[in-house]
């Protein structure tokens, strides 16, 4: 053991008086001027939106129209398009509090839970193989996935949500959810097979801790593995010591997969590693606190009367889950934040460090995490708040607008004085995830699966991509209607992702992703034309609406309705028929194998197949429309 002394936690003031590591202060509602815009506000977000706009000489747009806002608002709590039948029922609510009410309608689906998983499993890293070069099964690891779908739909508090996630098997032991949730700990990268398995432990317990801090408190805690932390009042031994509340339930076995933890009370002593070398342990260390966040200096300690746990984890999740912690109620809002307006009140929501972003509206921000402690730290009520703010409500353009006359000034001083939105002064229309848009294009044609839970499940790949996997590397499910389950059921292999959502910006798995990148790239449209799977939705699309639709008119009538949620304009009307009749002409007697492989299923019986294909190609012109792959 080398004789090291560990350096102690860096002090000055611009460090410890970091607004993120000050307790969360809530100040009065800002009184706002009796003018146009004083009647706004519908809850405590408006009044600091609007102050904020106030000071920026800006004034909120208009609300957007009601069919938009149901899109809008199905699409982000469900994932899913709203039905004809939805959008006509919505616009003809005009009672008190209707729109309300059908936040509270999307709150209690069991969709819920699979659209909101998508975003805590980016944070998890999760998948269900270990990844590096052989990339093996982790045959229990969909039962994380799940236990996170129904937590979210079960509106589990948010406090719990962390402890079971760090501590289930402690806190709980007898019940089986609780220790499935630990999985969180254990999902990243693994390597079974390395020869040193001490190394392979190191690695894991450095990735557990890292990622536990950037999840759970925005702190980027792994910069500390190898030094003391350059920004943050993150020293070295202060890692460590984080550390060290996990070492005794993390234990490895050559060649087997492990994924979730297992407490064994053997006490065995924890060590600084010197430049983060699992081979130079350095001073002992003792679990422990960063002491920038433990100004009550609450100290570890073993239980005795317990022979199975030791509660370091459990100690660990109920200090995180403290009401008066200044971190782990603002990481969360910020994230929920982020979800409903596309960027974070703080958008680094991983980091808010010293040199993570300041708070857009830091008053707003303590408003939001006090409103979540005091509501039993409730997600779904939080999100109910956001998305039903006059801010949520606003129309993302001048087209989007109830209100024509002067919103095309208010969108354009907008677009001048905030050009980056930060001063929520507009809606921000968004392109929907890989998963989301592979989800509506399943639900236009009529085949999406509403099956919940269980292993991952393998759609087919194009025959290219299958040509270069190793042998049994994606065992494509034997049942066909397996194939049109959910996204988030798709099987997640580390290192192959599902084709059409790597196109589609989904990350890889191998570490915490707080926010996805989000391109525009031209292999995207070209997906969307030319795959076999929109090929496949496309012709079940065709042939869902050819069944109640006898003629061209009635047919891009409808068509146009299922995928963008609205009428069909004139000119795009007569465009849509005009591409009709130039595709029927273009498809006459060609290869019949080809025209069978794009006709529309089922093919009406009375229509000819050459002509037909027409309507599939119509089917993908509307999949790559910008109002079917955008939140409005």
């Amino acid at each position: 053991m080398e004789p090291v002394v560990a350096q102690p936690s860096l002090t000055n003031n611009e460090q410890t008086e970091h607004w993120s590591f000050l307790p969360i202060q809530v100040k009065p509602l800002p009184k706002l001027v009796q003018d146009v815009d004083a009647s706004w506000p519908r809850n405590g977000i408006d009044f600091w939106v609007l102050s904020e706009m106030k000071k920026n000489g800006l004034c909120p747009m208009p609300q957007a129209p009601r069919r938009i806002l149901i899109r809008r608002l199905k699409l982000d709590l469900l994932g899913l398009l709203p039905t004809t039948e939805e959008i006509r029922e919505f616009e003809a609510d005009e009672s008190q509090g209707a729109y309300e009410k059908w936040v509270n309608r999307f709150l209690s689906s069991p969709r819920y839970g699979e659209r909101q998983a998508l975003r805590w499993l980016d944070l998890a890293r999760f998948a269900e193989t270990d990844g590096f070069e052989h990339d093996k099964i982790r045959a229990q690891a969909w039962r994380y996935r799940d236990w996170v779908v129904q937590s979210l739909n079960q509106d589990l508090p948010y406090d719990l949500f962390v402890k079971f996630q760090i501590a289930g098997d402690e806190l709980v032991p007898d019940n089986q959810a609780a220790q499935i949730a630990t999985m969180f700990c254990m999902s990243g990268p693994d390597m079974p097979d390395i020869n040193s398995q001490a190394e392979r432990r190191h690695f894991l317990l450095n990735e557990m801790t890292s990622t536990m801090g950037g999840v759970f408190l925005a702190l980027q805690l792994g910069c500390a593995q190898c030094h003391d932390h350059k920004y943050d009042p993150v020293s070295q031994e202060e890692f460590y010591q984080l550390r060290a509340i996990f070492q005794s339930a993390v234990h490895v076995k050559k060649n087997q997969s492990i994924s979730q933890l297992e407490e064994k009370r053997l006490y065995e002593k924890s060590y600084l590693m010197v430049r983060g070398d699992y081979q130079r342990p350095g001073v002992e260390v003792f679990p422990g606190f960063p002491r920038v966040l433990n100004k009550e200096k609450e100290v570890i300690k073993d239980n005795p009367s317990n022979e199975s746990f030791s509660g370091r984890r459990s100690q660990l999740a109920n200090w995180i889950t403290r009401p008066d912690h200044p971190l782990t109620a603002r990481v969360l809002v910020n994230r929920l934040w982020q979800d409903h307006f596309g960027a974070g009140l703080v958008t680094t929501p991983s980091d808010f460090g010293l040199m993570g972003a300041r708070p857009s509206h830091p008053n707003l921000l303590d408003w939001l995490a006090a409103e979540l402690v005091r509501a039993n730290w409730s997600m779904k009520h939080m999100r109910y708040l956001m998305v039903t703010s006059s801010a949520y409500r606003q129309a993302s353009s001048p087209r989007f607008s109830v209100e024509v006359v002067g919103s095309r000034q208010r969108w354009k001083e907008s677009k001048g004085r905030d050009p980056e939105n930060r001063l929520i002064s507009r809606y921000p229309r968004r392109r929907l995830d890989g998963e989301i848009l592979r989800d509506c294009m399943l639900q236009v044609s009529g085949t999406l699966n509403f099956k919940m839970s269980g292993p991952g499940i393998r759609p087919p790949l194009s025959e290219e991509i299958a040509q270069t996997l190793l042998k049994d590397q994606w065992l494509v499910t034997t049942e066909e209607e397996e194939h049109t389950r959910r996204s988030v059921y798709v099987f997640s292999r580390r290192n192959l992702r599902y084709p059409f959502f790597e196109i589609f910006d989904r990350p890889d798995a191998n570490h915490s992703c707080p926010k996805r990148n989000t391109s525009v790239t031209a292999p995207q449209a070209l997906v969307l034309l030319n795959s076999q799977f929109s090929l496949a939705c496309a012709r079940r699309f065709a042939g869902r609406v050819l069944r109640d639709s006898p003629s061209d008119e009635l047919f891009v009538r409808r068509a146009f309705r299922l995928a963008v949620g609205r009428e069909i304009r004139d000119n795009e009307r007569v465009k849509s028929l005009d591409y009709l009749e130039k595709q029927k002409m273009q498809k006459g007697g060609g290869d019949k194998n080809r025209e069978w492989s794009s006709s529309p299923l089922p093919l009406p019986e009375t229509m000819p197949l050459g002509p037909s294909i027409a309507y599939t190609q119509y089917c993908l012109v509307l999949f790559n429309l910008l109002e079917f792959c955008y939140s409005p």
